[in-house]
């Protein structure tokens, strides 16, 4: 059986383009000689829609959508597979299901729902849906088929050493006769997380007998960004097709397409995409980044040039009376070897401005954080003031590990529409920037590489005044943020102090509140700061 893997990037919300895009990626899986095409899960409506299933209006618009579907791929001669949002009779305060349609010769001829709905990370799927009770084959073309919704085939019980739930959808439809299974997802991206998608259904596959065909929107929506990475597998598992990661494609038995097989590449175009999708589907054209000649700032212009286009990314170096010569001299050269627009806005004269009016009030006195944190908001401000202005989106340039230990100012460094690399550890973010050397040759200084970090908000100032060094820092948090660990395990395994890791995690809870306050970030973690990390900011639980 010839069967097509759709992986399409669409809109939460957006049901005509959606739609218009389901119809087109058929009509070319038709003419390529396809039997089936299978798109990915809540194609028709974009995955997560939220909140907005719970308007009726959304839900009625969706089934006008997929009947509009079905009467346009009509005349095709293939059956199409596409996952959309249903409506259910209410129960438990719950009247919808996140459901597939299977659809021939303008019927739909087939639905199935999504049993296991998962409520961890990012996901919150309980709180929406209406679960399946049970799921039945689907027979196609002299074919049954076990048509599963994400979740209901990651929980192999033979895979996991504790499976989630107490039920295993795939392994109950197999029981009824599956020959085949198809996998619908919206699985979004995290480093190393395409491997463990091909474990688990190779395994699957291997444990069953069963060919499988797994498929995964590709695309940004807000916070998440999903890779594609879609495949199919023979019965012992080994790949029989493969589409490229981070991009649409339309792939049909033996095509093998370019996945970055390089985490690091992965990760950098994991950023691209998320930055271009939240740009393009939040309706911005070009976007503006403080070039501070670190090699934060240099990373995220890379990015956005990737994303957006040169012609569309602005650079602004804002000197104030503690920044070096060569920070500007390296920031001048990144936009010059990036070729964007290079504006300077010195904030020196506004911040002498700031020190003599607050002076009675104490402000001046000496040189402490409040002094140091104008600096960095008359910055906020300038770049605020020309999005405004121009129309551009501020990208803000914190990376993870500062972001998680609050070494960052609010309403100063943290304004702006979209943080790129807030999930992009302190030490990642230096592989990443070889990575953008390698896609625009030595666009990023080497003294920016060498050059010890700094904020300079007073004198000869180094993160490390404040900080450990990024390479102690990262571990610890690595350990506590996506790994769950306690001081004294985390110490243990790094060789530091339990007092010292101690205090890190401490500054981590601490700071929650100015992370609740930040701009939306891009995940490619296995654990980011944003939806998929919910804790309270007035809380006194400590490590």
């Amino acid at each position: 059986m010839r069967i097509a893997l759709a992986q399409i990037n669409p809109t939460v919300g957006d049901l005509d383009a959606n739609t218009h895009a389901i119809v087109r990626y058929a009509r070319q899986a038709a003419d390529r000689g396809a039997e089936i095409v299978v798109f990915p899960e809540l194609a028709l409506n974009g995955y997560p829609p939220r909140d907005l299933v719970e308007k009726p209006s959304f839900v009625e618009r969706t089934a006008a959508a997929l009947a509009e579907l079905a009467a346009e791929t009509a005349g095709l001669d293939l059956a199409i597979v596409c996952g959309y949002v249903g409506a259910a009779p209410p129960l438990d305060g719950k009247s919808v299901t996140n459901s597939a349609a299977v659809i021939e010769n303008g019927e739909i001829v087939f639905r199935q729902h999504k049993m296991l709905l998962p409520t961890y990370d990012v996901f919150d799927e309980a709180r929406y849906f209406r679960p399946a009770e049970k799921q039945t084959l689907l027979e196609i073309r002299g074919r049954k088929v076990a048509l599963t919704i994400c979740e209901d085939a990651w929980n192999d019980k033979q895979y996991w050493d504790r499976p989630l739930y107490s039920r295993d959808p795939v392994e109950e439809l197999v029981r009824q006769g599956a020959d085949l299974l198809i996998s619908i997802n919206g699985s979004p991206y995290h480093m190393r997380k395409r491997k463990l998608r091909r474990d688990i259904f190779t395994a699957i596959a291997r444990r069953f007998g069963i060919p499988l065909v797994y498929v995964n929107q590709a695309g940004g929506n807000d916070e998440l960004v999903f890779d594609g990475s879609s495949f199919a597998m023979d019965a012992e598992g080994r790949l029989t097709a493969s589409a490229c990661s981070f991009a649409e494609d339309l792939v049909l038995p033996g095509e093998f397409h370019d996945d970055y097989p390089d985490e690091c590449e992965a990760v950098y175009q994991a950023l691209v995409l998320g930055t271009r999708d939240y740009l393009k589907k939040c309706g911005f054209r070009s976007v503006l980044i403080g070039l501070s000649g670190g090699i934060d700032s240099s990373i995220t212009a890379a990015i956005a040039v990737d994303a957006v286009g040169r012609e569309n990314v602005t650079g602004v170096a804002m000197p104030g009376p503690y920044s070096s010569d060569h920070s500007l001299a390296d920031a001048r050269a990144l936009a010059q070897n990036l070729g964007i627009r290079f504006e300077v806005v010195p904030v020196t004269p506004a911040y002498e401005t700031m020190i003599r009016t607050l002076a009675p009030l104490g402000i001046g006195e000496s040189l402490g954080v409040a002094e140091e944190n104008i600096q960095s908001r008359l910055r906020g401000l300038t770049l605020m003031t020309l999005s405004n202005k121009w129309g551009a989106m501020v990208l803000t340039t914190g990376n993870k590990s500062e972001l998680a230990v609050g070494y960052c100012t609010l309403y100063g460094d943290m304004a702006g529409g979209l943080a790129v690399i807030s999930d992009v550890p302190k030490t990642l973010v230096y592989e990443i920037s070889r990575v953008a050397n390698r896609r625009h040759p030595n666009a990023i200084p080497e003294s920016v590489f060498t050059k010890p970090p700094s904020a300079e908000l007073r004198p000869d100032q180094k993160d490390t005044d404040s900080l450990p060094p990024y390479e102690v820092l990262d571990a610890i948090l690595k350990a506590y943020v996506e790994e769950f660990q306690n001081p004294r395990d985390i110490a243990s395994r790094i060789g530091q102090p339990v007092d010292f890791v101690r205090a890190i995690i401490n500054k981590v809870d601490r700071n929650e509140y100015k992370r609740q306050q930040a701009a939306p970030g891009l995940k490619v973690t296995t654990k980011a700061f944003g939806i998929g990390r919910r804790y309270p900011i007035a809380q006194r639980f400590s490590e």
